[in-house]
């Protein structure tokens, strides 16, 4: 695939107005398979990396979200700022999933694990032997932590005592542990997305991610979603917005009286 390919294949997957160039190295890599210059804005495959287009675009698409993100924060920080392309947060990873999968609707990348029928056993034998049986029995230890709990109390014991001396689980582990244990969540998702799953307050939320997990929406992507829907319903509650502004008074408060009393400790010191 030529590098003007390349580029009008990214620009189909989403527009930008930031010109950008692409460069196959010509090389193979052993550490990394591209790289994006903030700078010039240019991305750099290393094609001797790649067997196939799929592989190709993959990467592409991979170097071609730091390029939108670095426009978006040029747009916000003006011109001078220089972002940072080797940032791999969770923002991005979602943004690039959502990129992967236009690239894909489009016919440009393709993920097809039954090219290998060995993969693909694989696979099946992941998904009902450890993901599924793992999430049924996570979500069992997690009710009965609930149960403990119970009897700790009613034997005047301290629970956070019994959790960290007598089973010696973190706090973290155990919080994750009952939230599962106290609601319905396919156990085929896997614990750690049963983890993301329960942490969701409205049961039709909860069944909406459920189902985009299950459809094979990354997992980042479904924890983007929720947060942007959160903000969303924060941002039309009047009620929300005057706590969150009581909360940030309380700590403005709080630390202009220590900064008085400090003051006023230095003076009588003089």
């Amino acid at each position: 695939m030529e590098n003007a390919k390349i580029k009008e294949m990214l620009l189909q997957v989403h527009e930008t107005n930031l010109d950008f160039t692409v460069t196959q190295s010509g090389k193979q890599s052993t550490r990394v398979n591209g790289l994006y210059k903030p700078d010039t804005h240019e991305i750099i495959l290393h094609n001797k990396n790649f067997k196939t287009d799929s592989q190709m675009v993959y990467t592409a698409v991979h170097e071609y979200t730091h390029h939108l993100i670095a426009e978006e924060q040029l747009a916000l920080y003006g011109s001078e700022y220089m972002p940072n392309a080797k940032s791999h947060t969770a923002a991005f990873w979602s943004r690039f999933q959502e990129l992967l999968k236009v690239a894909e609707e489009k016919g440009f990348y393709k993920i097809d694990i039954s090219v290998s029928p060995e993969l693909e056993e694989l696979t099946k034998k992941i998904r009902s032997e450890y993901l599924e049986p793992n999430g049924k029995l996570m979500s069992e230890f997690g009710r009965l932590l609930i149960k403990a709990h119970t009897l700790c109390e009613e034997a005047n014991i301290r629970y956070e005592d019994y959790i960290d001396r007598i089973l010696c689980l973190p706090r973290n582990t155990v919080r994750d542990l009952k939230r599962v244990g106290t609601v319905q969540v396919n156990p085929a998702i896997g614990f750690d997305n049963m983890k993301l799953v329960s942490s969701i307050k409205k049961a039709d939320d909860r069944a909406a991610a459920e189902q985009q997990l299950l459809s094979g929406t990354s997992p980042v992507t479904v924890s983007a979603m929720m947060k942007q829907k959160s903000r969303a319903a924060q941002a039309d509650d009047p009620k929300t917005k005057l706590e969150k502004e009581a909360k940030r008074l309380t700590k403005t408060i709080a630390q202009l009286q220590q900064r008085l009393e400090y003051v006023e400790e230095s003076l009588a010191n003089m």
